[in-house]
């Protein structure tokens, strides 16, 4: 299975029905250049511009992002050592967390849930750092085993 961007899901959408970044662009009421910036994956697109392509190329949102697709491409970006690694990293900070004595957020003591949310967003912040490191690491110095 090849897993798309929303950038390329876009451009590939765009293509099927044969339009130019001008016409989608004007249909989206986008500039050019801010679709194209998208198509390349520099920007990521609020839900309401989101709302704005899939509306001038008549389809629906989940046709562009779908949650299916955006678990299996965070599962595929990572091989079995970053996954343990992450691991490794979300323990060290939830020991972190749980050592501390009142952990509150803006003067109210954090519930469980709210611990958990923190957490996510935590493993949210180290898979995204991980991820460009990994991007903008030259190969001579990468620790893959692929080259």
């Amino acid at each position: 299975m090849i897993i798309m961007t929303v950038g390329q899901r876009i451009k590939a959408i765009r293509k099927e029905r044969k339009l130019t970044q001008v016409q989608l662009a004007e249909k989206a009421n986008l500039s050019r250049s801010y679709l194209a910036d998208i198509e390349r994956d520099r920007y990521n697109p609020s839900l309401s511009t989101l709302e704005a392509v899939a509306g001038a190329l008549g389809i629906q949102v989940s046709a562009i992002v779908g949650e299916e697709t955006l678990i299996k491409e965070e599962q595929a970006e990572y091989n079995s050592k970053e996954e343990k690694d992450i691991a490794k990293r979300m323990e060290e900070i939830r020991k972190d967390l749980e050592k501390s004595d009142g952990l509150s957020f803006s003067g109210e003591p954090m519930s469980q849930e709210a611990v958990e949310s923190l957490m996510e967003a935590m493993e949210h912040i180290v898979r995204q750092t991980q991820r460009i490191n990994k991007k903008y690491t030259p190969k001579k110095y990468r620790k893959d085993d692929q080259e």
